[in-house]
């Protein structure tokens, strides 16, 4: 999917897998409990959103914007944080500032130049 604007939607408990999104806006969607396992983002905006409890396993997210994001009690397991290579500093990092990862499994996860990734949080 590309482009798609799923801004302030009620998305709760929505299931998809291995979707690829790019450039779609998921600001302030309600996603609580939704199943999105192996789905790739690419400069996704989820600024605001609800992920509370959702099952993100094996999520790829790159160039994302998670900012203010409550993603407590999720399952990121082998989930990738990362940028894309736009050619020009700072090449499409993503930022998690202040986003809230409060009870998520974060088992194995990978989070490579990104911006506001909190100390608290430990990968494994």
């Amino acid at each position: 999917m590309n482009g798609e604007d799923f801004t302030r939607l009620d998305l709760a408990s929505v299931r998809t897998s291995q979707l690829r999104f790019t450039r779609c806006s998921f600001v302030g969607a309600d996603l609580r409990h939704a199943t999105l396992d192996g789905c790739r983002f690419t400069f996704c905006d989820f600024g605001g959103a609800d992920l509370r409890g959702a099952s993100l396993r094996q999520v790829g997210l790159a160039g994302c914007d998670l900012r203010g994001a409550d993603l407590r009690d999720t399952d990121l397991s082998d989930a990738g944080f990362g940028s894309v290579n736009t050619g020009r500093p700072p090449f499409g990092l993503t930022d998690v500032t202040g986003a809230r990862f409060e009870g998520a499994s974060l088992r194995n996860v990978r989070a490579d130049e990104v911006i506001g990734w909190p100390p608290r949080v430990r990968r494994r």
